[in-house]
């Protein structure tokens, strides 16, 4: 039973690092696609909503207007300032989740790296 249980355990591991990276890395390209968009577009994704035509077409020279729905005078930077660590830190979850997802294979006993260890390493 206690067998049973370890085995049990590494294969939950194996699932939720499984779930974790795939998520992790999704969210990393969603991150990286906004950049993209943001900085090609010069911000102007950030301001669509926005019905002001004294809005200017690049959004870091945007002024606060009472036809748009929030303040636009710092949205580029901002958004740009929050992506990037977010960015950085999704990568760095996806990462280390394969890396934990590998080690429940190894526990497990699947794949080429898994025969290199003995039980007492395990």
């Amino acid at each position: 039973s206690h067998s049973y249980s370890r085995r049990l355990q590494h294969w939950a591991l194996l699932s939720v690092s499984l779930l974790n990276c795939l998520l992790s890395t999704a969210c990393s390209v969603g991150l990286a696609l906004a950049v993209a968009l943001t900085v090609h577009s010069r911000g102007t994704h950030l301001v669509r909503g926005c019905n002001s035509s004294a809005l200017p077409a690049d959004a870091r020279a945007a002024i606060a207007t009472n036809d748009c729905p929030f303040n636009t005078t710092r949205i580029y930077d901002t958004a740009l300032a929050l992506w990037f660590p977010s960015l950085l830190l999704a990568a760095a979850e996806a990462v280390l989740s394969g890396r934990c997802c590998l080690v429940a294979l190894v526990f497990q006993g699947i794949g080429p790296c898994a025969h290199s260890y003995g039980p007492e390493q395990v």
